[in-house]
């Protein structure tokens, strides 16, 4: 049987990633002894591996495929081909971002006031060619973690990874500046897209991981609508695309059904109901493809 080798990603995307596999309608199921998951589809050979290390991996064809930051293809410098954006992070689905951050009683108020400062980061290249473009000349030394608490006591600032910022201001640090928005992004390497079925297999597994990340926080609704009350509940219907009406043996009614944001369902249901919609179902999506 032919493989795909997949480079997941292990640590604060693993949990998310897992899910929305599931969602895709692969099943992954990861040992705590083996950094082999097994799946259900047998042609994903899937070996776990830090996202900081995949980019490289992918350029080497080691892996044909992987999932990581856009940030770690930046600061690994690998020559990727990124098939698809996947915009989710390790607590939600939403980009990522790596500040510039000094302790809220500093007087360091720009990167300027850097010049022959410390700044501790794990993200070492990105940071140094920041600080080349904005012409500073500071000590970038590389922090193998609990960056935040370095601040102000072993460092003069810190670049760090922000998704809310809430963990910078319980340490009482202030953003100073943005070096580099991130989403997560499904690579591959030129090698593996040159081979016919692996091309396929990749492309299948963009349209379907797409699918199911458009489908987050939406949900399907149905319900039966007479036609006299036709008009003005389609009116109110905030469907993604127009709603798809159909006949009913009974002439005087259709079925509506229509594709729309979970957080504005509990409001709208009622208002149907009042309308004259009956037989109102609201189910939940995995996938939506256009």
């Amino acid at each position: 049987m032919k493989k795909l080798k997949f480079g997941f990603p292990i640590g604060s995307l693993q949990t998310s990633t897992l899910e929305l596999f599931k969602k895709v309608g692969i099943k992954i199921i990861i040992s705590s002894r083996s950094y082999y998951p097994v799946s259900d589809d047998n042609e994903l050979e899937i070996m776990l591996i830090r996202s900081q290390e995949i980019a490289r991996y992918v350029q080497d064809g080691f892996f044909d495929l992987g999932i990581t930051g856009y940030d770690w293809i930046c600061e690994s410098g690998a020559k990727v081909k990124e098939v698809c954006e996947l915009k989710y992070a390790k607590s939600g689905f939403k980009a990522i971002k790596w500040v510039l951050a000094v302790p809220d009683n500093s007087e360091i108020k720009s990167v300027k006031d850097l010049q022959g400062k410390r700044v501790a980061t794990e993200l070492i290249n990105c940071t140094k060619k920041y600080f080349d473009k904005c012409k500073v000349k500071a000590k970038i030394e590389f922090s193998w973690g609990a960056t935040e608490v370095k601040a102000g006591k072993l460092v003069d600032a810190i670049v760090e990874l922000t998704e809310t910022g809430s963990s910078l201001k319980a340490n009482k640090l202030k953003i100073i500046d943005e070096l580099l928005t991130s989403t997560t992004r499904l690579i591959t390497n030129y090698k593996a897209l040159q081979d016919s079925w692996k091309k396929e297999k990749i492309e299948n597994l963009s349209i379907l991981l797409n699918g199911a990340l458009l489908a987050e926080g939406m949900v399907g609704l149905k319900m039966n609508v007479s036609l006299k009350s036709l008009k003005v509940i389609t009116k109110i219907l905030p469907a993604i695309k127009k709603p798809t009406i159909s006949q009913l043996s009974d002439k005087n009614w259709v079925a509506i059904e229509i594709i729309l944001q979970k957080k504005i369902v509990k409001s709208i249901i009622p208002i149907l109901k009042r309308l004259g919609a009956i037989g109102i179902i609201e189910y939940p999506l995995n996938k939506i493809i256009y």
